[in-house]
């Protein structure tokens, strides 16, 4: 019988160097169906030049052989010699993964806003892409270089400009690969929504698209802003006049670095489809993000204090912002210091600090705006209210179809008062500590809390009628309100109590470790929640930074969630004026550590958590159930050590 190779290493390690992680997983840094995300990051490179004041033209030519240039008018990209890596700077910028001139956001950076944060965008485009070239104008000279699959196949060569060049700018051309691409069509429409939001959010700056093949040219110049824009996309009319300001830090502000703020525009429409869009440093967010619930935030919280104060709310009806929001159409565009995007396509903001920085200036201007305009305020009241009492109304008529057979629930669940199903949440949450914290600081409408005493059993190769054997899942089990059940049996949901089952546990390993069997539990026996998507897992914050005092602003305690938000917490520090040294950065793990108010603010709040769909992916129930056999088997000893030494050498490791 022939031997399997299963030698383990250090030379197993393999070290992904360059542009290669990129080509060996195009997926993980932009979107493969087409190469339009490709492109957006030349020109999102474009419009940080004219956001930061520098540009006022962005052109976007089709050209017939399939490449696609993009050409402004701003600074144009430096390209004398780097002075550590000794390497032109312009040849950095499209061949080294986090390489840019948008991470330093302290005194004197380039840009103090932008969207590219990561410093991967054009390194990407360059490492998909057959050819690129590009052409930079500065300081009375041009510079022209050619890359090939992201490797330079002419050097840069500089030359004195000439009297037909242009006195700035950068001219890139990109030639995408379509072996790394489902289609290698633009999607046209898509490119020209693009186009025209971002001149909408840069007044004063054209947007051209030129179409080689069709002999077509647009050209999008706004100067009436969003207002105009959203009036132009409206599918209905709106009811009210449209509510648009706008609100900014200045360098004295407690909490917000100068210049950080929002511009909005709102309508109320009683039918047709809302129009939503929002922009963080004229990125597109199509997935919304932090700053989307700062929006929301404020004009609940505004619209609450109008009906409040002129005593508008019937008796029995309780507002929640979905009311508010649920026929709401907006434009959003965010100007945040340091953006945290999730993942690299950056389709929604993470940044926690954006919902009060959006919030803040919303609603005490919707409040004036409301209360120097009564009776359309009024208007907006009676819509509001009528939302809630149809959601109310839906809400009882779920809660008697239950019937009255209910089972006495666990002594130490602490419930919510809303029967809603679309809004409830139960926690399932490690240790009583952590329990106590989570109670007192949960929203006692639609949250519930069910502490968990220690490991919960491993469930796996228990049968069904032994499960409720163990108290913590028999509790599991009635609180959430179904019974156990397999992947082919068609269980009874409509004792199903809370829309959304979270786990949380502490980031430590042991929290993981009761992660994985709270999961095993789910799968096993309780399949048919996450198949209709109401299983989450929440993640708690890794880090707490501890801020000194700095002139009128007093010493802070934040929490950063990952290691992106922390470097987020650290720019934003600087900028203030506090070196990256002086501030004291603690690795947090257990939940019980953070007081009802942090826990709130970092893990239960809808606005600022982090809570995780918890789905099977790519692979179907058979496969899933084989590989967790083989993790949570009782019996696979041997083989979880055969797959740690068959894949030991697959990692990937990215430097």
């Amino acid at each position: 019988m022939a031997t399997k190779n299963t030698e383990y290493s250090e030379g197993s390690i393999r070290v992904l160097k360059g542009l290669e992680p990129v080509k060996q997983r195009p997926g993980m840094y932009t979107r493969t169906d087409n190469p339009l995300h490709i492109i957006q990051e030349v020109i999102d490179n474009a419009a940080d030049e004219a956001l930061a004041g520098y540009g006022k033209k962005i052109t976007v030519t089709l050209f017939a052989d399939g490449s696609i240039g993009i050409d402004d008018d701003g600074r144009g990209i430096p390209f004398g010699m780097h002075p550590e890596e000794k390497a032109p700077v312009i040849e950095l910028v499209f061949t080294r993964l986090h390489a840019g001139g948008k991470f330093d956001k302290g005194s004197g950076g380039a840009y103090s806003f932008s969207g590219g944060l990561h410093g991967v965008g054009v390194s990407v485009t360059n490492a998909l892409a057959k050819r690129m070239e590009v052409t930079s104008f500065r300081e009375g000279q041009a510079a022209h270089l050619v890359f090939n699959g992201g490797d330079v196949i002419e050097k840069l060569k500089v030359r004195k400009a000439e009297a037909g060049d242009r006195k700035q700018g950068t001219f890139v051309r990109v030639w995408p690969d379509a072996k790394y691409f489902e289609s290698s069509a633009l999607p046209l429409n898509e490119l020209v929504h693009l186009l025209r939001s971002k001149a909408v959010l840069m007044p004063g700056v054209s947007v051209t698209l030129v179409q080689e093949k069709a002999k077509e040219t647009q050209t999008w110049l706004y100067k009436g802003g969003l207002r105009d824009y959203l009036m132009q996309t409206l599918n209905a009319d709106p009811f009210i006049p449209l509510f648009d300001g706008e609100g900014f830090a200045d360098g004295g502000h407690e909490s917000f670095a100068e210049g950080e703020g929002a511009q909005w525009c709102l309508a109320f429409t009683e039918d047709g489809a809302p129009v939503r869009e929002s922009y963080v440093n004229l990125i597109p967010t199509s997935a919304g993000g932090t700053h989307e619930s700062g929006l929301r935030d404020g004009l609940f919280n505004a619209v609450k204090s109008f009906i409040d104060l002129h005593a508008l709310l019937p008796k029995g009806v309780k507002l929640l912002p979905e009311d508010v929001f649920a026929r709401a159409s907006f434009v959003l565009s965010a100007k945040v210091l340091d953006p945290q995007f999730q993942g690299q396509i950056k389709e929604r903001l993470n940044s926690r600090d954006a919902v009060r920085l959006v919030s803040s200036f919303v609603r005490p201007a919707l409040d004036l705006w409301l209360n120097e305009h009564v009776d359309y305020g009024k208007k907006l009241a009676e819509l509001v209210i009528r939302a809630a009492q149809l959601r109310q109304k839906a809400g009882q008529k779920v809660e008697k179809r239950k019937g009255s057979g209910v089972a006495v629930l666990p002594g130490k669940l602490t419930d919510c008062e809303s029967r809603d199903l679309a809004h409830n949440e139960i926690f399932l949450v490690e240790g009583d500590s952590a329990g106590g914290s989570a109670k007192m600081g949960r929203d006692k409408e639609s949250q519930a809390i069910l502490p968990l005493r220690g490991k919960v059993l491993n469930t796996w190769e228990v049968e069904r009628d032994r499960l409720f054997a163990n108290n913590e899942v028999h509790d599991i089990s009635v609180a959430i309100g179904v019974d156990p059940h397999g992947p082919n049996d068609t269980p009874d949901l409509s004792g199903l109590r809370y829309g959304k089952v979270c786990i949380l546990s502490d980031a430590d390993v042991d929290g993981s470790h009761i992660q994985v069997l709270l999961l095993t539990l789910f799968f096993r026996h309780f399949p048919k929640l996450i198949e209709a998507g109401h299983v989450f897992v929440a993640r708690p914050p890794l880090f707490r930074v501890d801020i000194p005092a700095r002139g009128k602003k007093p010493a802070a305690k934040v929490y950063a969630l990952d290691e992106g938000e922390l470097t987020s917490i650290l720019d934003k520090s600087v900028k203030d004026g506090v070196p990256r040294e002086k501030c004291s950065i603690s690795r947090f793990k257990g939940l019980g550590e953070m007081n009802a108010e942090q826990l709130w603010d970092t893990t239960l709040n809808p606005d600022t958590r982090r809570l995780l769909p918890v789905q099977l992916g790519i692979l179907d129930f058979a496969q899933t159930e084989g590989m967790i056999t083989q993790l949570m088997g009782k019996g696979e000893a041997a083989a979880r050590r055969e797959l740690m030494e068959l894949h030991g050498d697959s990692i990937d490791i990215d430097v």
